[in-house]
């Protein structure tokens, strides 16, 4: 990227992940191109949107029905919805660390923004939408049985990134998830994944194909708008039957599913689809994530890492990290420090410690070297 300054920098933050084909990926551009001179917006299905949706679902073997919306936070809000209207139960169960978007009963110890900025909760929010929110260690199994043991009567849902992108990466423990869904299957409660981040980015059918599981209900994002926004939820046809006009559980948006992002989207899903992409993105981060620590290891400076795929985190901090608080044990001042000096050399890493860094198939292995030689550079003065 270049900014207003003529500053140029390598881009390891990607839009917050979208961008997994690098930015203005000429294909992408000419489809978005050709399909704004048809038009920008019609109010009703367009045939692009049948083909993003019938993508979705072929990715995603839990997915047999999917409604289109403007955004991850949308995408979110709706399926927790549809999942009250489908339970006839009010309550949630989320995650500590994890954040899915910005409606009132979500931004309950969320991670992210809030996360760096010490806002736990956010003003604005009535205490009582945060009541109707629990909340669990991420990666602690225990906890979660004794929520759902005193309050499964109550939840409609446990919501969870299945792999936790907005308190760092953090990587579930092995029978995390299956637990998870043994558990909300035996009381009735519905499993939604938030695969916003993970969603085509961690490989085509996202992070519950990676590891084999099923849930109720899947929200996505980034990636399947191609740049442009777009977010989508998905599940049973039982499920999703529930979406008005078929069931009574309202949802609706002018902009949802617009020609732009689905094509931008459609073009985007064709080149991971169609190709060796995900071995070269996996390439690019190895290369990327043994740089860093390498250069760490060489400065003795303490740096914990995660990575699955091309999502990777990296934490000022002896480790290990498993959930939010092992993740806010990390050095914030020396990770902000961290920052700006990679910045100063040409690499845009996220400004948070709470955050994960992405490559893109545009990456090259020259971008990498440099970055990681800035990076030795960078962790003496550390």
């Amino acid at each position: 990227m270049e900014d207003v300054d003529g500053n140029r920098v390598l881009d390891y933050v990607l839009s917050w992940g979208p961008m997994i084909l690098g930015h203005a990926h000429p294909d992408v551009v000419r489809a978005i191109q050709r399909a704004a001179s048809q038009g920008t917006s019609f109010g009703t299905p367009t045939e692009h949107e049948v083909t993003l949706a019938r993508m979705i679902c072929e990715a995603f073997p839990s997915i047999e029905k999917v409604r289109l919306v403007s955004s991850g936070t949308e995408a979110v809000m709706s399926a927790i919805r549809v999942a009250r209207g489908f339970t006839k139960r009010d309550g949630i169960l989320k995650f500590e660390g994890c954040y899915h978007g910005h409606a009132d009963h979500l931004l309950v110890k969320a991670g992210s923004g809030a996360a760096t900025l010490g806002i736990p909760d956010s003003a604005g929010v009535p205490k009582a939408f945060a009541g109707q929110t629990l909340t669990a260690p991420y990666n602690d199994m225990d906890a979660v049985k004794r929520l759902v043991q005193k309050h499964w009567r109550i939840l409609a849902c446990i919501i969870v990134e299945p792999i936790a992108g907005n308190m760092g990466v953090v990587v579930p423990r092995k029978i995390f998830l299956r637990q998870l869904r043994t558990l909300t299957r035996k009381h009735g409660i519905l499993l939604i994944f938030d695969e916003v981040i993970t969603g085509f980015r961690v490989m085509y059918g996202g992070a519950q194909t990676m590891y084999g599981l099923k849930p109720d209900l899947t929200c996505l994002g980034k990636i399947i708008g191609g740049g442009l926004p777009v977010g989508a939820y998905g599940g049973s046809k039982e499920i999703m039957d529930m979406v008005a006009p078929a069931g009574p559980v309202y949802q609706a948006g002018t902009l949802s599913g617009n020609p732009l992002a689905v094509t931008a989207g459609i073009e985007t899903l064709k080149k991971l689809r169609s190709s060796s992409l995900y071995g070269k993105l996996e390439r690019r981060a190895v290369q990327l994530a043994e740089g860093l620590g390498q250069a760490a290891g060489q400065s003795h400076v303490p740096f914990y890492q995660t990575r699955v795929g091309s999502l990777m985190g990296g934490f000022f901090t002896e480790g290990p990290v498993v959930d939010y608080t092992s993740a806010k044990r990390s050095d914030t001042k020396r990770y902000a420090k961290f920052f700006h000096l990679m910045l100063e050399k040409g690499s845009y890493f996220a400004p948070s410690q709470f955050e994960a860094a992405f490559v893109s198939t545009a990456h090259t292995a020259a971008d990498i070297e440099k970055t990681v030689a800035d990076a030795h550079q960078v962790f003496k003065r550390l």
